[in-house]
């Protein structure tokens, strides 16, 4: 996700180390573009920006040698345009006047550009922080004063987002909070602002942590904040940061797996907001719909999403979808592609080089590609005919996590569009995904005791939560190193039913609708012995049967499986921590796989 910074200081200074020091310590958030912009006392603004890493750049560009009395970096993780120098920030309004940069995604950037170019503004870039620029300028060419023109601004950018600017004339930097983290600090002889803590840490301890709709004026010597709907003051004071260093980049949690687990909510919020507003998705669902035959193709937890996706687009839309493994599409499909054919190839990082080989055959034979992925200006994006963004920000934890979770959303919302169906149902899940989150981080911790000296588990689903059972049972394997394996709860009895014994712990992933099959599935293996736990919405039919239940909120069976994948998340993450294991970085894997 993008990192912001500014800095405000008494006269003209050396600022390039200073805003340096700041892009490394935001670099954890993940980027592919890095730039910087001061202005010093006389209104001159320079501005030095391209696509690479920090130290790179920075070489490139010497920004060790920009001066002046204000300051602003940002780190880009490309959302809206690819990574290139023109879509870098700090952007500049039309007669250079203003320079600015955000955070997050103004989700109607395509309509919002339209806007300005017809109303004469030159734009530049097709990257939605410059939209930002240019919403304030409007305002500012229609006489508001800047603190107005952002309350004007606020109104048309849609999205969660914060931004950072300022004008060539004047002492003062200005920032808006709406969505995205922003928080602002007091030294001595300056103020600042940044997307998060870590940034601002090694220069003050003194924080004034923002709310959404809130504007921060900082000058060098304070920070006023005001309320955009009426602009009048909120008085709050400074508080003494005592945490570190390691647990402000965290977000206080103990590790990034954690932290990106409990991001899942506004993830999928933002995800949807996205889609809402994107004008790929039409183009998308018309070449699936049109499609002689469909497949999605993934590797690992993508390939699970999948399973999902195929499900989702026969029961909602009546489309029968192939999910497979990228290396089997290659050799059980590959010789019977065609024109008419359509793939959707799924890949987090868009450099998984088992879907990249699928996807090169896939054209070699005339098949339309299409790509699901979270890194703009990945290999996968530049090589699909059309693709979407997960709008995940950064996953810095191995294990995949709001990844998965908003490449089934996705799915679930090409179903609906596929369907001809509203895709209003997707709007309730942030709240649903918090509520699963506070139950599951209650219930989880009762049930480790039912794991120690196992290290064979299964975990079982059916339909829909087939293939969140086998993303549960990956996580088992990739933070515990312990032997989980998934599978259809209807093949259990043909073969590994063997293996239960005296408490033995399996997990059923159980859908509102597949409550009578599960029931024999479960009673086979309470009836030798074994602790069969559900993860499933309350029903007294299951509640009977079961040993242990991780209840989720009665969301429907659409909304299920998405939910289920919290708890299972969790357990992962508690068991791994109780054998004394990173989570975050697991033995022998890499969150990016580019051999074959």
């Amino acid at each position: 996700m993008c990192g912001i910074f500014g800095f405000v200081t008494r006269g003209d200074r050396a600022l390039g180390d200073i805003l340096l020091g700041a892009a490394r310590r935001l670099s954890y958030r993940g980027y592919d573009s890095v730039g910087m912009a001061t202005i010093d006392g006389a209104g001159r603004i320079d501005l030095r920006k391209d696509v690479g890493k920090v130290d790179d750049v920075a070489g490139r560009l010497h920004f060790e040698n920009m001066s002046g009395q204000r300051g602003l970096l940002q780190l880009r993780w490309a959302t809206f345009g690819a990574p290139s120098q023109v879509n870098a920030q700090p952007h500049l309004d039309s007669d250079g006047d203003l320079v600015g940069a955000h955070n997050g995604n103004v989700v109607n950037n395509v309509e919002l550009r339209e806007r300005f170019i017809a109303e004469g503004l030159t734009v530049r870039s097709t990257n939605d922080g410059e939209s930002c620029v240019h919403a304030v300028e409007l305002f500012m060419k229609r006489g508001a004063g800047m603190i107005d023109a952002i309350r004007q601004a606020h109104d048309i950018l849609e999205g969660d987002y914060a931004f950072v600017i300022g004008a060539a004339d004047g002492d003062t930097l200005y920032a808006f909070k709406k969505g995205s983290g922003l928080v602002a600090a007091i030294g001595d002889g300056f103020t600042c602002c940044s997307s998060d803590l870590p940034s601002i840490l090694p220069l003050t301890d003194r924080i004034l942590r923002m709310e959404d709709g809130e504007i921060a004026i900082l000058t060098a010597d304070s920070i006023e904040l005001r309320r955009v709907g009426d602009l009048s003051r909120i008085d709050r004071r400074p508080q003494v940061f005592t945490g570190g260093m390691e647990a402000a980049v965290k977000g206080g949690y103990p590790h990034f797996m954690l932290k990106e687990i409990h991001e899942q909510p506004k993830a999928v919020a933002e995800l949807t907001r996205l889609l809402d507003a994107s004008p790929h998705v039409g183009r998308m669902v018309a070449k699936m719909q049109a499609a002689r035959h469909l497949y999605y193709v993934g590797c690992g937890t993508s390939y699970h999403a999948c399973l999902i996706g195929a499900v989702y687009a026969a029961r909602i839309a009546g489309r029968p979808v192939v999910p497979i493994l990228a290396p089997q599409f290659v050799a059980q499909y590959g010789p019977t592609l065609g024109k008419e054919d359509v793939a959707l190839f799924v890949s987090q990082s868009g450099e998984t080089k088992d879907v990249l080989n699928a996807l090169e055959l896939a054209e070699r034979r005339g098949a339309t590609a299409l790509g699901l992925l979270n890194v703009i200006g990945s290999t996968l994006m530049h090589k699909s005919r059309t693709y979407l963004p997960l709008a995940c920000g950064y996953e810095i934890s191995v294990p995949a996590t709001k990844t998965f979770l908003n490449q089934v959303a996705v799915f679930l919302y090409l179903a609906l569009r596929m369907g001809g169906q509203p895709t209003d149902l997707l709007r309730r899940l942030p709240d649903l995904l918090s509520e699963t989150l506070d139950t599951s981080e209650r219930e989880v911790g009762r049930l480790l005791a039912a794991f120690d000296g196992r290290t064979d588990f299964y975990q079982l689903g059916y339909g829909l939560t087939y293939g969140v059972a086998l993303e549960g049972a990956l996580k088992l394997k990739e933070i515990t190193y312990a032997h989980c394996e998934g599978m259809l709860s209807t093949e259990f009895k043909h073969g590994p039913l063997s293996a239960v014994d005296d408490g033995y712990p399996v997990i059923f992933v159980v859908g509102p609708d597949d409550v009578p099959v599960l029931i024999s599935a479960v009673n086979e293996v309470t009836s030798r012995g074994g602790r069969a736990i559900a993860v499933a919405e309350p029903d007294p039919r299951l509640v009977g049967n079961v040993d242990d239940l991780l209840p989720l909120p009665k969301a429907g069976a659409l909304l299920n499986p998405i939910l289920a994948t919290i708890p299972l998340q969790l357990l992962s993450y508690r068991l791994s921590l109780a054998r004394g294991l990173d989570p975050d970085f697991p033995r022998d894997l890499s969150k990016t796989l580019t051999v074959d």
